[in-house]
C-alpha cells in the first residue's frame, strides 16, 4: 500500500478526532470531514463496535432527517450530535470565527455565506471541530474582524460547547478553553515548525510532545480507498472524482 495523498491524511488525521462519538453532523459542503466521518462508521462496523450514525446535510444516503437544518438545530439542542465542523473566512487565536466579511460590516469589502447558525452550534455541540485546508495569515489572524461565533464565554454563560480542535493543511491544533488558546500537536510531512509559525497571524502554544502527523496504516488506507471513497461518491462526486485522480496519480 502506498503511503497516503495530503488529503487522504486530512481524513484520517480528522477521523482520530471523531473517535469515541456516537452521532456526527455534517456541512453539506464538507467531503474531507464527511469522509473522515465514515471512516469511523466503516472502522466501527469492521469491529463490531458500537454504530456510528452520519448526518451529512445534502445527502439521501446519509442523512435521517426529513426537514433539513431545523432537524439538526434541534437534535444539537438536545444533546443528540456530539460532532460538528465549522470553518471560517477568518479564525483567530481565541478560536473566534468569522463567517461574515472582512473590515467593517455592514460595508465589507469581502464578504462570505453568513453565520447560518454557527453561534448557536458552536455553543451546544460538544466537539466542534474547525477545518480549513488554507493555512495562511489570511485565513488566522489575531483577532477576526466579525465574530459570527465566539470560542469562549464568559464563567457565567451556560455553555456545552466549544471549538475542541483546528486542523489545517499544514497542521493540527487542540484547543485549551480554560486558557482560551491554541496547542500545536502535530505538523503535516513537508511542513516544519517555523512554516506553521510564519502562516499563523495568532500566537499559539507547542506541545512538549509534538511530532509528525502519523500515517495511516494498511487497513485504514484499504477502508478510506474503497468503501468510504465509493459512499462519498453520493453526495461529493467531483471530490470523489479528485481524490481518485490524486490516489492514481499518487501511486504511479
Amino acid at each position: 500500500m502506498s503511503t497516503a495523498t495530503a488529503r487522504e491524511r486530512l481524513i484520517v488525521t480528522t477521523a482520530r478526532l471523531l473517535e469515541g462519538v456516537r452521532h456526527v453532523a455534517v456541512g453539506a459542503s464538507s467531503p474531507i470531514p464527511a469522509a473522515a466521518a465514515m471512516l469511523v462508521r466503516a472502522r466501527a462496523a469492521e469491529s463490531g463496535a458500537r454504530p456510528v450514525r452520519i448526518s451529512i446535510l445534502g445527502s439521501v444516503q446519509h442523512n435521517f432527517f426529513t426537514n433539513g437544518s431545523a432537524e439538526l438545530f434541534d437534535c444539537a439542542g438536545q444533546g443528540r450530535i456530539d460532532a460538528f465542523f465549522l470553518g471560517g473566512g477568518q479564525i483567530d487565536g481565541q478560536g473566534n470565527i468569522n463567517l461574515v466579511g472582512t473590515k467593517g460590516y455592514p460595508q465589507s469589502p469581502v464578504r462570505w455565506p453568513g453565520s447560518f447558525g454557527s453561534a448557536y452550534l458552536y455553543f451546544v455541540v460538544p466537539r466542534v471541530i474547525l477545518f480549513r485546508e488554507e493555512h495562511s495569515p489570511r485565513v488566522f489572524v489575531e483577532k477576526v474582524d466579525f465574530i459570527s461565533a465566539p470560542g469562549t464565554s464568559a464563567p457565567d454563560v451556560h455553555r456545552t460547547g466549544g471549538p475542541y480542535a483546528l486542523l489545517t493543511g499544514m497542521a493540527l491544533f487542540m484547543f485549551e478553553p480554560d486558557r482560551a488558546r491554541f496547542r500545536l500537536v502535530n505538523v503535516h510531512p513537508g511542513c516544519t515548525l517555523q512554516d506553521v509559525r510564519e502562516a499563523t497571524g495568532f500566537a499559539f502554544d507547542v506541545d512538549p510532545a509534538l511530532e509528525p502527523t502519523p500515517e495511516p496504516d494498511a487497513r485504514t488506507m484499504a477502508l478510506l480507498r474503497g468503501r468510504v471513497l465509493e459512499e462519498l461518491k453520493e453526495t461529493y462526486p467531483g471530490f470523489a472524482a479528485q481524490m481518485s485522480q490524486e490516489i492514481e496519480t499518487h501511486v504511479e
